[in-house]
């Protein structure tokens, strides 16, 4: 089998195994106790019941960032995990510069806790998109799919997935990408950080705009300085308003919140997507 290593294990994430585990499973039971009104968000309806989830926007900062945040992500796919059998992952390249999305000719993706089946089906299909094409190199080095791979282990059966790396690309054309492979069954991860290296109000007064701006599924309100993973994630709001789907905030903080100085901080941001199906 051909499969891709860990690029950020030591780095972005514990490369233990036990470790990386327990680190996983208390930022989710963290997550899960606390569950707090985000600080900056909108006042939206944060505890109302939630429906079917469809998709997801999480960070992909190193844990002792952004790990809180994203686990506020991932404590959804847990309480979903019975409908979820395939994941499709997008996020922005940060290595390698190309134009169109790009997913991997690698059978599995490893990491300290296992190997993940790619699925080779989807895979088939969505290279036979506009746009599309097969590149390991855009995969071999990038954080942004990798780092969220441990916590769905942790928080799903048995699943396959789809790594989508974004480039330079319309947000129309990876919309269109995107909403070939979102079928029943599946779930959508967008995954981006949001502001960057402003000062901490700063930070919180932009980042409030842009979950403004995802919760009310407005893409084009969402300018690239406001997520590194601008282009997935405005694709992710058109498909959103076509399919009649609900966004919400469960978490917005920054590192200046989880580690770090207040002087220059990145913004983190989690949102649930939801129809309105009774949850499964």
């Amino acid at each position: 089998m051909n499969v891709r290593r860990p690029a950020v294990a030591g780095l972005f994430y514990p490369a233990d195994t036990r470790q990386l585990a327990d680190e996983v499973d208390a930022l989710l039971r963290q997550s899960a106790a606390c569950q707090p009104s985000p600080p900056g968000t909108p006042a939206l309806e944060t505890y109302r019941k939630p429906g079917r989830l469809e998709a997801l926007i999480a960070p992909h900062a190193g844990y002792v960032y952004s790990g809180p945040v994203a686990a506020s992500a991932y404590t959804r796919t847990a309480d979903a995990s019975p409908s979820i059998s395939r994941i499709v992952l997008a996020g922005p390249a940060h290595h390698v510069p190309f134009h169109g999305v790009a997913v991997p000719t690698v059978d599995a993706f490893a990491t300290p806790l296992g190997e993940v089946a790619v699925d080779a089906e989807a895979r088939e299909r969505f290279v036979l998109l506009p746009g599309a094409t097969m590149r390991d190199d855009a995969h071999a080095d990038e954080h942004s799919l990798e780092v969220h791979l441990p916590f769905l282990q942790r928080t799903l059966d048995e699943f396959s997935f789809l790594p989508i790396v974004v480039g330079d690309a319309r947000p129309e054309l990876v919309a269109g990408a995107l909403d070939s492979v979102w079928t029943e069954g599946t779930l959508l991860i967008v995954s981006s950080d949001l502001s960057h290296f402003l000062d901490y109000e700063s930070a919180r007064r932009t980042d409030a705009r842009t979950a403004r701006a995802i919760e009310e599924l407005q893409p084009d309100d969402i300018k690239a300085h406001q997520a590194c993973g601008a282009v997935p994630v405005r694709a992710l709001l058109h498909m959103a308003r076509r399919r009649r789907l609900k966004a919400r905030t469960l978490d917005l903080r920054n590192s200046g919140d989880t580690a770090g100085s207040r002087g220059q901080v990145v913004g983190y941001g989690a949102f649930a997507f939801e129809s309105d199906a009774a949850h499964a």
